[in-house]
């Protein structure tokens, strides 16, 4: 097996999934029997695509055989795999943002920054010591693809520039070596 063959990647896959209790379970169940490793899950339940489902774009880390056969495994399992993979994120970006985050819809800013599409956001860490009503902080941690560092970091900016929220940037670029 060459290096490529075995070295870990990240891909993207956006699926649709039926309105219905347990389907977001029933879409896991192959990533994790085929062995990807869940970086994140971004589910829209407010929203529905052209066609009436709700879309859900999942992050994954496998190796490129492991990554067919989750794409293979869900097919198999009627789950509509509407894009596999064609999206890698490679680099890792950390931001610390600042201010009344949860006043100002702390959920609506993480949708803005995956809207971006060339990141998607790994991991969140908020701390509101004084409660929701107070200046409270969070460190998001993304997934980028590579060279888009800085249209992220842009989009960050506009976004804590229009909530008034203070951005720290970034604590850790690069990604994996």
């Amino acid at each position: 097996m060459s290096e490529a063959e075995s070295s870990v990647q990240s891909y993207t896959l956006r699926l649709e999934l039926v309105d219905e209790p347990g389907e977001l379970l029933r879409s896991l169940k192959p990533i994790a029997e085929k062995g990807g490793n869940l970086l994140s899950i971004f589910h829209e339940r407010g929203n529905v695509t052209p066609r009436g489902y709700i879309p859900v774009v999942v992050d994954v880390e496998a190796t490129p055989d492991r990554f067919e056969k989750i794409v293979e495994a869900l097919s198999q399992t009627n789950i509509n795999v509407i894009q596999a993979g064609t999206e890698r994120y490679s680099k890792e970006l950390t931001v610390l943002l600042s201010g009344h985050l949860i006043n100002t819809d702390f959920s609506n800013t993480l949708s803005r920054i995956q809207e971006t599409r060339s990141a998607t956001v790994t991991d969140i860490s908020i701390s509101a010591p004084q409660g929701s009503t107070e200046t409270s902080s969070a460190r998001v941690r993304m997934a980028t693809q590579a060279g888009s560092k800085d249209e992220v970091l842009a989009s960050i900016r506009e976004i804590a520039e229009e909530k008034d929220l203070r951005i720290v940037e970034p604590l850790v670029a690069g990604g994996h070596t």
